[in-house]
């Protein structure tokens, strides 16, 4: 159970609720230890979470929500196309061997499965969703990027990991606020 609990925290970048934290990842996301994260792991998973942020954000500049929550979403959409391209370039100066593009595969189940959830809601619904979707991502996000900054074992991605996690802190306070707004 622990176990389970681990791989679904680290993970999903992009936030995972309460009813899928226990479904098995997809076979082609390895494991994870407490204290380390691999740089495949980190890789696919970065790179499908990034891709929910800015999806799931701008759905959310389209939807009837407050207009703090949809500054946050631009917010979201600027800040996580900009880790895309920082990615990209660690990825560039790396020396994993990771199967992994910047532009990736398409969305990790989960993700997708998330992102599907919103597709479906409008208004004060999409609104309460998003928010709370946003905040397990963020809470994920520090936790994997944080780990990997640490135990990273590729130096280029490490660094890039430590240069994106003020950002990501940054967003999880924005998120408090907005949370507390609402």
């Amino acid at each position: 159970m622990r176990r389970h609990l681990t791989i679904a925290t680290l993970a999903l970048l992009a936030g995972v609720p309460a009813a899928f934290a226990q479904q098995s990842l997809p076979a082609d996301v390895p494991p994870v230890s407490d204290n380390k994260v691999d740089t495949d792991t980190f890789s696919k998973t970065l790179v499908s979470a990034n891709r929910f942020e800015i999806e799931s954000s701008k759905l959310a500049e389209e939807k009837g929500v407050a207009a703090d929550v949809r500054e946050f979403a631009a917010l979201m959409v600027k800040d996580h196309t900009k880790a895309g391209q920082d990615f990209k370039a660690a990825l560039e100066r790396s020396q994993t061997t990771a199967s992994v593009t910047p532009e990736g595969p398409p969305l990790l189940p989960k993700d997708q499965a998330m992102l599907d959830q919103l597709k479906g809601l409008d208004g004060e619904a999409f609104q309460a969703k998003y928010i709370m979707l946003q905040t397990e991502a963020h809470k994920q996000a520090v936790a994997l990027f944080s780990t990997y900054a640490r135990s990273g074992d590729d130096p280029a991605l490490k660094e890039f990991a430590k240069k994106t996690l003020p950002a990501l802190k940054m967003h999880e306070k924005r998120l408090r606020d907005v949370a507390a707004a609402h």
